[in-house]
């Protein structure tokens, strides 16, 4: 199965390089990228390409990084897709829960792929945990 691998993961693998720094729980997220990567199982999209590049002020890492993520290559979304995220939005809005437009998004393309999520972000995982509890497979 596919991973739609999050921003919040791709900051611990490129950004925090000394493992020793993470957490048990971040270090299971590494490891569990890396083996997405491994066995070709990453999916990325082009608002989380967005947010991993963002901030970086370095010219010379922004290149490098970048260059790195060249390796994943985007996957489409579709105008379905968008309007699954929004119903999704305005589901989670609903219960209470505040959900950022990129992480519904990720929410809306896994869904319809199946695809896991791997996160990092307690807002996005608690959008999904609510999605699930709604019915909806992610």
């Amino acid at each position: 199965m596919k991973v739609l691998v999050d921003s919040s993961v791709w900051s611990l693998m490129l950004r925090r390089r000394n493992r020793t720094l993470l957490s048990k729980a971040e270090s299971l997220l590494r490891a569990s990228l890396e083996e997405a990567i491994d066995d070709g199982r990453v999916a990325i999209i082009g608002p989380i390409r967005q947010e991993v590049l963002s901030g970086i002020r370095d010219a010379t890492q922004f290149l490098k990084l970048r260059s790195g993520l060249r390796a994943f290559r985007d996957e489409p979304i579709t105008s379905l897709q968008f309007e699954e995220a929004a119903r999704f939005f305005n589901l989670c809005r609903m219960r209470g829960v505040e959900c950022g437009a990129t992480d519904i998004l990720i929410c809306s393309v896994a869904a319809e792929k199946q695809w896991a999520i791997l996160t990092n972000d307690s807002g996005l995982a608690r959008c999904i945990q609510l999605l699930r509890s709604e019915g909806i497979k992610l």
